[in-house]
């Protein structure tokens, strides 16, 4: 698919479905992906809440830039200008969609910042920001929309986590840290969700941003580009999604389902090292929907 510099299919026209007349709240989307998410949300024809904190009064908002490029292209969106991290933020990008749009289908929590600095050098209080941005903010606007995806019976919910908080990284204990959190939540919201119709999902992009440059080599910028992210976003937070606790690893064009899984299980007997070795190497695996199954399963097992 040809994309143009706004990131947007030149094919596309504005407010069709599969979205069409949803109203969808897209954190950190000034820019890369969360800019690349509300686009797409808006041409597919959802109403789009676009939040990115305005650090820099000295520059134009990039979340009213963002909501301006869709009002101009035929789209419907408004800007919000707080800070994912605050506590009252939440509430706040609830109440503008109801307000603005009268209703609420998906909120996309994408905002997040980056951390690169290894453990005897990290300040608490630098770990402690890492996971304000990263998994309070996100529980902010998740613990504010909650009651009115869960009480209208349907909703999608999408949290950005990261590979890094699968596989960990060097240097990346906070972020890596804040991103595993997400996976948890996810996880326990999308068995809570199930009874109230609200799919619950996990998002780790590989995508070229101002936060990820630095580790992609420059001819991977077209393949990279967040826009062949958004797609899977758009399915996601729309009522066609019909899977819920997964976790998708996206980049490139292409999507894969990441997983917790489980291998056979061992007696530790008279040498745990042994054991546990042993239980490294075995399978198969297997992932279960919640943790009430996983702990059947372990007391049902033979070795």
């Amino acid at each position: 698919m040809l994309w143009t510099r706004s990131g947007v299919s030149p094919h596309r026209k504005w407010g069709k479905p599969e979205v069409s007349r949803r109203t969808v709240i897209v954190t950190g989307a000034g820019k890369g992906l969360g800019r690349a998410y509300a686009l797409h949300l808006a041409a597919s024809g959802a109403a789009v809440v676009v939040n990115n904190r305005w650090s820099d009064r000295s520059q134009p908002s990039s979340a009213e830039a963002v909501a301006a490029e869709i009002r101009a292209a035929g789209g419907a969106a408004v800007a919000d200008i707080g800070s994912a991290e605050a506590p009252e933020s939440g509430e706040a990008l609830v109440a503008l969609a109801l307000s603005e749009f009268g209703r609420l289908d998906a909120v996309v929590a994408n905002a997040g910042v980056p951390q690169f600095q290894r453990m005897r050098r990290q300040a608490p209080a630098e770990f402690d920001r890492i996971f304000d941005v990263n998994f309070f903010g996100t529980l902010n606007l998740v613990r504010a929309a909650w009651s009115v995806l869960t009480d209208q019976r349907a909703g999608r919910v999408v949290l950005s986590t990261s590979t890094a908080g699968l596989y960990g990284g060097d240097g990346m204990n906070a972020y890596a840290a804040s991103k595993a959190a997400l996976i948890g939540l996810m996880r326990a919201l999308a068995v809570e969700g199930r009874l109230s119709g609200v799919m619950v999902n996990a998002i780790a992009p590989y995508a070229l941003t101002a936060m990820t440059e630095r580790f992609f080599d420059p001819g991977l910028g077209e393949r990279m580009s967040p826009e062949r992210v958004a797609p899977l976003v758009e399915w996601l937070a729309g009522p066609e999604c019909d899977v819920t606790g997964q976790t998708f690893v996206a980049g490139d064009g292409a999507v894969a389902a990441a997983f917790a899984v489980e291998g056979p299980r061992f007696d530790l007997g008279d040498d745990a090292g042994a054991a546990a070795r042993k239980a490294i190497q075995a399978r198969p695996w297997r992932a279960f929907d919640d943790s009430g199954v996983a702990f059947k399963a372990f007391m049902a097992a033979q070795e």
